[in-house]
């Protein structure tokens, strides 16, 4: 066997457990909904869902590329894999390495392409200088916010500060009026508009 086939093993074998390490994200906790009572909240990976659908809703009525903010949304809470979700009070008494530094390691054995595209994606969300990364981390504030409003539905009561911290954090116009419209309705409206047609 050739060393460039025993590279190309190497790497599908990197990739391949790239993408096993992603699937832990649909066991890890947003820890933080801990601090409302809630002992199930979201996983990970429905969070980042959500902030991809939310991304690329938002991205089109910015007129930013959609698929580009799409990407940066899906791998933005990624390294969470590695060092956990921890909640914002948290981030005062532990020192983690960047997110960048955790996807280098993350996808350091992964074929070339692959290496380039996510670490490229995280360090444009992370940069937060491209009108696509502003709109990402629009989409990860405001999936949080929908989040909130979703838990105080369910009775959790204790969610007012997500609300509020995010809808200071938004920048963009687009995000703004969503939030707005957001908190102004009800989660299943969408549903009871369509049982009365």
């Amino acid at each position: 066997m050739s060393d460039e086939t025993n590279k190309g093993d190497d790497t599908a074998k990197g990739t391949a457990g790239f993408i096993f390490e992603m699937g832990v994200l649909k066991r890890s906790a947003r820890t933080g909904w801990w601090f409302t009572g809630n002992k199930h909240p979201e996983s990970v990976a429905e969070h980042s869902f959500r902030v991809g659908v939310i991304g690329a809703v938002l991205a089109m009525m910015e007129k930013v590329d959609p698929a580009q903010v799409a990407l940066l949304c899906l791998f933005h809470d990624s390294q969470e894999t590695r060092v956990g979700d921890i909640p914002h009070i948290g981030r005062r008494y532990l020192r983690a390495a960047s997110n960048s530094e955790v996807t280098a390691d993350q996808v350091s054995n992964a074929d070339p392409a692959v290496r380039e595209g996510v670490q490229g994606a995280v360090d444009e969300y992370e940069a937060a200088t491209t009108p696509e990364a502003v709109v990402a981390r629009d989409a990860d504030k405001l999936e949080c916010l929908v989040q909130a409003l979703e838990y105080r539905e369910q009775g959790y009561s204790l969610t007012q500060n997500w609300i509020d911290t995010s809808l200071a954090s938004l920048k963009t116009p687009s995000a703004k009026a969503l939030a707005e419209a957001a908190m102004s309705m009800p989660s299943l409206e969408w549903q009871q508009n369509y049982l009365r047609q």
